[in-house]
């Protein structure tokens, strides 16, 4: 029988991957996979990162995020549910990888708590919500720390494509967009999953 998942305290703000800290892995995705493809995509960068020593930490229920846990727990890593604390309930358990949980008064708070503690976060395909997740990653790293953002799969490289055209997003002198990487398969994020963990540039974008 599984154990049951830890219920852990809200970090304070500022967390920001110092030494001797585990690394964190944000993920972003949602509960209705764009197809099987996508799904296999999400379990292999769930591996990809807990081989790298990288904690997972994501809204704990099914679809993308569901297959990253288990990619994670494939490889002994520990993946993190964030929830608000009055929609548990109404949004169902969790999926059964989640090895601890984070349960939170507001979406701002929810929001905060993901950003502050990346290390890096990885986005892949969702509805609104993972939408917002993405924008506010989007926002965050441009303008307040420049934790890297990998965006992954051909829901959200086709967003990414939409932003970059309609000038939703776009690179000036004073918000540069080195923080960002699109990446188009499962072999690209290994591959610059390598590069970050070993101190090279992990942030270079349309790797």
């Amino acid at each position: 029988m599984k154990p049951p998942a830890r219920r852990l305290p809200a970090p304070a703000s500022g967390q920001d991957g110092a030494q001797g800290r585990q690394k964190t892995a944000v993920f972003f995705g949602g509960v209705v996979p764009a197809s099987p493809d996508e799904e296999r995509l999400a379990e292999e960068v769930g591996m990809a990162l807990a081989a790298a020593g990288f904690t997972l930490l994501h809204g704990g229920y099914n679809g993308l995020m569901e297959a990253a846990a288990r990619g994670a727990a494939a490889k002994g890593g520990t993946v993190t549910a964030v929830t608000l604390a009055d929609k548990h309930a109404e949004w169902g358990g969790f999926n059964e990888y989640v090895t601890a949980e984070v349960h939170l008064p507001d979406l701002g708070a929810r929001l905060n708590h993901y950003l502050d503690a990346a290390d890096l976060v990885v986005a892949m395909g969702g509805g609104v919500g993972t939408l917002h997740e993405l924008t506010a990653a989007l926002y965050y790293a441009g303008n307040i720390r420049p934790v890297p953002v990998w965006i992954t799969g051909p829901t959200a490289l086709g967003l990414l494509s939409f932003l970059r055209r309609e000038r939703w997003l776009f690179e000036t002198p004073t918000r540069p967009l080195g923080f960002l990487t699109s990446i188009a398969s499962a072999a690209m994020f290994a591959t610059q999953l390598h590069r970050l963990t070993n101190g090279t540039d992990g942030t270079e974008a349309d790797a």
